[in-house]
């Protein structure tokens, strides 16, 4: 069976954003132009542009894709009793969200003045505000809600405060969220 136009259109715009994501690692985000995401497809800029009117386009579908998850793990912990296995499950599907994010963020973290006018950081600040009062909902007290944002805060950052030391990482996440699992537990105790 063959594929369908919107097949080749998804997978072509899937291509599109893995090789600009790419290049925006390797080059820098605002040394990126669209001719050069074109040639290192092998397409004209001309059917780029049938995709994609600009790399901003491309970077705010790239956003989408990894925050789309998140939105969907915000409406379930909503949805759930704000208990300390809640908690730790929020921590441990946002663990697993993030996995393959950070050439995102570091996207986001290193041309934060460009993309001002874009609002993705805005979409990502709101996202980590929500998951963060999803955290610290329920009648604990201010240190174990202290420890409840810093477990989240250390699945958030590690990833991206990890990612130039040597290592696997999948080893690096599965580290970082044992640890915030350990601040969680400390909450959770009450110590």
């Amino acid at each position: 069976m063959g594929s369908t136009p919107h097949t080749r259109r998804s997978d072509t715009r899937e291509r599109i954003q893995r090789t600009a994501l790419d290049l925006f690692v390797a080059r820098g985000y605002e040394k990126t132009s669209l001719r050069e995401i074109a040639e290192q497809l092998g397409v004209t800029k001309a059917a780029l542009y049938y995709h994609f009117k600009t790399k901003e386009d491309i970077l705010r579908a790239i956003s989408d894709q990894v925050g789309g998850p998140v939105d969907e793990l915000i409406d379930w912990g909503e949805a759930q009793p704000p208990t300390p296995e809640t908690k730790r499950e929020l921590l441990c599907r946002y663990s697993e969200k993030l996995r393959g994010a950070v050439p995102v963020f570091r996207i986001l973290q290193e041309n934060q003045a460009s993309l001002r006018a874009l609002d993705i950081g805005g979409r990502l600040r709101e996202r980590v505000t929500r998951l963060s009062r999803l955290m610290r909902a329920g009648d604990e007290g201010l240190d174990a809600q202290v420890r409840f944002s810093s477990a989240l805060f250390t699945v958030h950052f590690g990833a991206l405060a990890l990612d130039d030391v040597m290592g696997d990482p999948e080893e690096k996440r599965l580290a970082t969220l044992a640890v915030a699992l350990e601040v969680l537990g400390t909450a959770a105790a009450g110590r």
